[in-house]
């Protein structure tokens, strides 16, 4: 079987991927089966600048919230801030503890420093400004938006003052409360404050798009691009606060879908800029439904990248990531009757596979579903074959302290 399953891999890089796909996608994503782990960061890093170095790509956008990547982006773009500085408030989920993303940040840092505007690499989070005890608080997106707003329109075109909405906000901490995501009555996002909100944050946007002829013109463009992040933040925040006040039996889908769909508008902007490679959980990028169970409750949504893909079409691409083993999680060698298992029998370390070829090669004695003793990694699904552009097979995934040292940055 593994003399078969030859004639379906190649190396895992930027011109390989290209021949996988019919035309260069605006938004290339490449999903990972488990958080945390460097080496997938590591392969992110270095299919990303042969991306910009072979194909032209100028943005990557990460699994991480969408108003702190800004921060990052003035540093990649301009050099402002430290990189420390940066690593510690530009990324969520704990991801700037990362030393592959601290490799990638300082690795656009120095590829842009001296060239023009239009040849600098950009970094968006498309993630929004959630974790999983709750969500921020909208202030910053809704203020910031106001702020945009005032600062070049009339002040009779506003739907409100500034210190309505801080009146109207109230404390952060009514927000943030990490109880509300197991109780629905600790949120504030039903009370009429929360539901005002919601109408002037759907003012706010409004006027933002009827005077967009004068707020795009250069050298605006950039400054409206970020109002319009604001905008979609707050909307989507003051929806995922009204739904974490819910107390229906469909809360923690529309939940999640609502996550996701915040991911979705933030693609479709990075798309506009783009060509973009796109990082984040297979469950976000694929194709596909994407299913959790939370305690006894299946969860059953339609991801980011289902999301993007019904609307880009074939300029949305996605590579799926699968792993044979994370031993310092407990996932050792995978069954050989499982996809991964006769993947695991292929001699070099990584490989890039055409699913297509895949499927005529395996039997269906090779198609059984892995099932993973650790929670954190998500095995690939045979059934989803056909609904996958490539995918990227990483054998054995090594402890932390066994990290490969690269000498220059983004594993250059």
């Amino acid at each position: 079987m593994a003399t078969d399953l030859r004639n379906t891999a190649d190396a895992v890089d930027g011109a390989a991927v290209m021949k996988l796909l019919p035309t260069r996608p605006r938004l290339l994503a490449l999903g990972e089966p488990t958080h945390g782990e460097d080496v997938l960061l590591d392969l992110r890093n270095e299919l990303f600048r042969q991306l910009v170095e072979q194909e032209g790509y100028r943005w990557i956008a990460i699994e991480s919230d969408c108003v702190m990547g800004l921060v990052v982006d003035d540093y990649v773009t301009s050099g402002e801030g430290t990189l420390d500085d940066v690593m510690a408030r530009g990324f969520s989920h704990g991801l700037g503890a990362s030393e592959a993303n601290r490799d990638l940040v300082r690795w656009m840092r120095a590829h842009n420093d001296g060239r023009p505007a239009s040849e600098r690499v950009r970094f968006a989070g498309f993630d929004g400004p959630l974790e999983i005890t709750g969500a921020a608080s909208p202030r910053q997106s809704l203020t910031a938006l106001h702020g945009h707003l005032a600062a070049r329109v009339d002040a009779d075109l506003l739907p409100c003052t500034a210190e309505t909405l801080d009146r109207l906000l109230g404390a952060d901490d009514r927000w943030t409360n990490p109880a509300a995501m197991m109780d629905p009555s600790k949120s504030v996002g039903k009370s009429a404050e929360a539901m005002h909100l919601r109408l002037l944050a759907d003012d706010l946007v409004a006027l933002l798009d009827a005077q967009t002829p004068d707020l795009i013109e250069a050298p605006s463009r950039e400054a409206w691009n970020r109002a319009r992040l604001y905008g979609r933040t707050a909307v989507g925040l003051l929806r995922y606060h009204s739904w974490m006040a819910d107390t229906s039996s469909g809360r923690m889908t529309r939940l999640v879908g609502v996550r996701d769909s915040m991911m979705a508008h933030n693609l479709f902007a990075i798309a506009e800029e783009g060509p973009a490679l796109v990082h984040a959980h297979n469950t976000h990028l694929q194709r596909r439904k994407s299913t959790i169970r939370m305690g006894d409750l299946p969860v059953e949504w339609w991801g980011a990248g289902a999301i993007v893909n019904a609307h880009l079409g074939k300029e949305y691409a996605f590579l799926a990531t699968a792993l044979g083993t994370i031993r310092h999680q407990g996932v050792d060698t995978p069954p050989s009757d499982t996809l991964e298992g006769a993947l695991y029998e292929l001699p070099e370390d990584r490989h890039l596979i055409d699913p297509h070829r895949l499927v005529s090669a395996l039997n269906e004695t090779r198609s059984a579903p892995r099932v993973s003793p650790w929670y954190g990694y998500a095995p690939l699904d045979p059934t989803h074959l056909t609904k996958i552009d490539g995918i990227v097979f990483i054998k054995d995934v090594p402890q932390a302290e066994e990290r490969p040292h690269h000498s220059s940055p983004c594993g250059a």
